[in-house]
């Protein structure tokens, strides 16, 4: 199989594509051969070396694929082979074949195709867990989605815009125009203007989705309405550039208002703080995967539009980073074996 393998931290170049043997399923598991797979700003900050759940170097990440099932282990039905599935691997995906758990492994429909299944799994995932499972979104709610333009942003709009909640972003001026297009009701552009002067006067927030740290959660904090959520899905300004800077990680964590979302405080201004990492439910994968199959029907009812930005092959790895490290995309970037 190819895989595409991560030697020593450093800038996207490092990436290079390597040969291994196809994995063999064993008890329980189904192997993938693999179509598309999803690039996560996880798997950057893996390749920067400030993913603290990323495996040693040198290594193989991806947390999503999507693929056909071309071999079963013992005790898995036979039918599953050959069926068309999507699914989330614990690292590994930027691979031809993958082996997971048979429950891990959900059906497509056959109109789903592999690249767009692929756009599905972690950003979905993230969107249901923030707004369905901790956010628990009602008409009417206020909602503020950084990186709106993103994978997890534009599913966290069909989420949204399901409940008949109202939905606010940040994104870069380039990307308004569609993003508003899609349903979004005010859009900012986060680098030219302080989100939180400009909506300083307004209703506030019911919920705020943060994947930025830093002071932006103290800006979120700020924003909430009593009763409102803080939901924190990232830390991306500790990797503003494209290779590992421990001086930009200390002053993104220095930056955090530890203080403010203490449970003192938090009690005193009736407001929550929830985290979300998809890569901490590992022991919990019947219960995703009943998510997942949720996600997918609602794509099937026309509800739930992944984007894909661009399909990468493997060969090019390091141009499908860069795409996310420049804030480029809008929507899901994917990679396909070449």
């Amino acid at each position: 199989m190819k895989q595409v393998w991560i030697p020593y931290t450093g800038a996207p170049s490092v990436l290079e594509v390597r040969q291994a043997a196809d994995p063999e399923p064993e008890a329980g598991e189904v192997r993938i051969l693999v179509e598309a797979a999803g690039v996560n700003f996880a798997d950057l900050m893996a390749r920067m070396g400030v993913y603290r759940d990323a495996p040693p170097l040198p290594a193989v990440v991806g947390y999503e694929v999507a693929g056909v099932i071309d071999a079963v282990g013992p005790g898995v039905p036979k039918h599953r082979l050959g069926a068309s599935v999507m699914a989330l691997v614990r690292f590994g995906g930027y691979s031809s074949h993958v082996v997971v758990e048979d429950v891990q492994a959900t059906v497509r429909p056959p109109s789903l195709d592999a690249v767009t299944a692929a756009a599905i799994p972690v950003a979905g995932l993230t969107a249901w867990m923030m707004l369905e499972e901790m956010g628990r979104v009602r008409a009417g709610d206020r909602v503020l989605v950084h990186s709106a333009g993103g994978s997890v942003g534009l599913i966290c709009l069909d989420l949204i815009k399901r409940r008949g909640a109202i939905a606010v972003g940040t994104a870069s001026t380039s990307k308004h125009a569609a993003l508003a297009a899609r349903g979004y009701d005010q859009l900012i552009d986060y680098r030219v203007q302080d989100y939180e002067r400009v909506l300083a006067d307004g209703p506030g927030f019911d919920i705020v989705l943060d994947p930025v740290g830093g002071d932006s959660w103290g800006k979120g904090l700020r924003l909430l309405n009593p009763g409102g959520r803080l939901i924190c899905f990232g830390l991306s300004s500790a990797a503003s550039g494209n290779r590992r800077s421990c001086i930009e990680y200390a002053r993104s964590v220095a930056r955090i208002p530890w203080l403010d979302m203490s449970p003192v405080r938090l009690i005193d201004a009736n407001k929550g703080v929830f985290g979300v990492n998809m890569g901490r439910l590992w022991g919990h994968q019947e219960r995703v995967s009943t998510w997942l199959q949720g996600l997918v029907e609602l794509w099937s009812q026309g509800k739930l539009r992944p984007r894909v930005h661009a399909r990468v092959p493997f060969s090019e790895a390091s141009r499908a980073h860069m795409i996310l490290h420049e804030r480029e995309n809008l929507g899901k970037v994917i990679l396909t074996p070449d």
